[in-house]
């Protein structure tokens, strides 16, 4: 008796430990094969699932330097041994032929090489009003032409926004209520007056243009902004 029930007890645990093994193999090959699904329906071309193509970055205008200073020029040219970054927009005026890249920040090697995004306001495609300075004796000479009622593109990598010129004023350097935002998105461009004054300018030469478009802006005054001298 005690023999066979040694030997069922044998029996009993090869069988349990055939089921556990054949539930353990079973198991890992379960997920095997969900891993497996897995990678297969990533490597599936799912258009609803795939990311949105970006835009082409923009490239900058070539630079034409007609009628800038001598000065500006060597600076320009010395400026292209520093590396920027890519710009957040292209300027359009196409009637007075400006054109230039819109940079980010106001510090002197990228207004040599473009126009720059005044820190503090919005930036370009963002509701608000964008402040967009240049130096007069270079990419934004030819601002001394401009009349209301010009049409000014801003070039997006995916859009580009119409303004249209409303006010031209000049102002003291330290009016900061000119980057002020109202009802509606605005584009305020900011350069040193007058245009053919020799050393650092006194005013500033602003030109305001509101955005071809129904959409309002929130209120936004830039703080700690200075001008400075373009």
């Amino acid at each position: 008796m005690r023999k066979y029930a040694k030997h069922l007890e044998r029996a009993l645990f090869v069988v349990g430990f055939s089921l556990l093994a054949f539930y353990a193999t079973a198991k890992i090959h379960q997920i095997i094969l969900s891993r497996v699904a897995i990678q297969q329906f990533a490597d599936l071309d799912h258009p609803s699932l795939a990311a949105a193509p970006s835009a082409p970055p923009l490239v900058s205008p070539k630079t034409s330097f007609v009628s800038w200073s001598e000065d500006r020029i060597r600076n320009y040219e010395d400026s292209l041994s520093q590396h920027l970054t890519p710009p957040l927009a292209i300027l359009r005026i196409a009637r007075i032929h400006v054109e230039a890249p819109v940079l980010e920040g106001t510090d002197d090697v990228t207004l040599n090489r473009g126009v720059g995004h005044i820190e503090g306001t919005a930036r370009p495609g963002e509701k608000g009003n964008v402040g967009i300075a240049g130096h007069r004796d270079g990419f934004f000479r030819g601002l001394k032409n401009i009349k209301l009622g010009d049409l000014v593109e801003l070039e997006k990598p995916d859009h580009t926004e119409i303004y249209v010129i409303d006010r031209l004023s000049i102002v003291d350097p330290h009016d900061v209520g000119v980057l002020r935002s109202n009802s509606q998105p605005a584009l305020t461009l900011v350069t040193c007056y007058p245009f053919y004054y020799i050393g650092n300018a006194p005013l500033r030469f602003i030109v305001h243009a509101t955005l071809v478009s129904s959409e309002t802006a929130a209120n936004n005054v830039p703080k700690n902004y200075s001008p400075g001298t373009f």
